[in-house]
């Protein structure tokens, strides 16, 4: 009885097939072109979420200011109401 560390080569072409071998061949080959072409993509992604993180952040405290100035003024006309409304009238 004797054991197999490797595999027949005759079994794996067949458990492989002709893209499996293709596949296995090529990828050490088109790895680092798919790694090239890659990372300016991703760079390219980076920079875009940073300038839409950094534009957006100015216009969230622009929306943030403008809602403060709202309350502010719907603060200072409901204290109005009630100052008016504690006023003594006239009989």
């Amino acid at each position: 009885m004797s054991i197999k560390l490797l595999p027949d080569l005759g079994d794996l072409a067949e458990g492989l097939g002709v893209t499996g071998i293709v596949g296995v061949v090529l990828v050490p080959v088109l790895l680092p072109v798919v790694a090239g072409v890659g990372r300016p993509v991703a760079k390219a992604v980076v920079k875009k979420g940073i300038l839409f993180y950094e534009n957006s952040k100015a216009a969230i405290a622009e929306v943030n200011e403008v809602w403060e100035d709202i309350i502010a003024e719907a603060r200072a006309e409901v204290g109005e109401e009630r100052m008016k409304s504690a006023e003594p009238r006239e009989i």
